[in-house]
């Protein structure tokens, strides 16, 4: 699942960030209201350039949360900018206590919910797991051959047995299924996954993938996670 954090105050949203990358979340966490609107802009079906087709390309946002004093752009006008692109998405406001009328204004702009500052992490994962399951979010379901990944409920089942992952090895499996029969390089999950840049050690990455390996039983010519020869790995094969 991808979230859209839009957190001005740096430490929260380190906080925030690095608590929700812990429940096994992609996070992107945007300081200012301009720097949210542009994120969420990106497209999978506008920045797939022609020319690149084996190219990792975002996929749309499950949920937004947005703290209502941004600077650049507020809160409240990137909410309207988000229901303008992506009804469905499920958005959460952060207030202060003291801000009834932005509180009125957000749940009127379409906000699915709001929670006021200070509030607790759990309150507000609890919250997150609420708003997607009610949310219907895109492609909850991935399916690829015989592997089904339940994007809400962060379940992973293979030819209908339950497979237990940790919230890590659950995110690289979901990156590489919403890629699924497409090439992704390693610098592409060390980005998504680990969030770190392309020039970090990639050997974490295929430390990770044989861990899925072993717990998929995925082993042999017919493995559903290929090993592509100086690229990196692919869920699937092509189509």
């Amino acid at each position: 699942m991808r979230i859209l954090l839009a957190e001005d105050d740096e430490p929260l949203a380190l906080f925030l960030t690095k608590g929700l990358q812990a429940d096994g979340y992609e996070v992107t966490c945007c300081p200012t209201g301009i720097e949210a609107r542009d994120a969420a802009a990106v497209h999978p079906a506008a920045s797939a350039a022609p020319d690149h087709p084996d190219a990792a390309v975002p996929a749309p946002f499950d949920l937004a949360i947005l703290d209502v004093n941004l600077p650049g752009l507020s809160g409240l006008d990137l909410l309207a900018y988000l229901r303008q692109l992506q009804p469905s998405l499920p958005v959460m406001l952060l207030t202060a206590r003291d801000q009834v009328r932005d509180r009125v204004a957000g749940l009127d702009l379409g906000a699915d919910d709001y929670l006021t500052k200070p509030f607790s992490f759990s309150e507000l994962a609890a919250r997150v797991r609420a708003l997607l399951r009610r949310g219907n979010a895109m492609a909850t379901i991935l399916r690829v051959a015989d592997l089904e990944l339940n994007r809400v409920e962060r379940t992973v089942h293979r030819a209908g047995h339950r497979v237990e992952l940790t919230p890590k090895e659950y995110a690289l499996l979901e990156f590489l299924a919403l890629h699924a029969h497409r090439r992704v390089t390693r610098a592409m999950i060390l980005e998504h996954v680990w969030d770190l840049s392309s020039q970090a050690d990639t050997k974490v990455v295929d430390v990770y993938i044989n861990y899925l390996r072993g717990k998929l039983h995925d082993h042999g010519p017919d493995a559903l996670i290929q090993t592509i020869r100086g690229v990196g790995y692919q869920l699937g094969p092509d189509l």
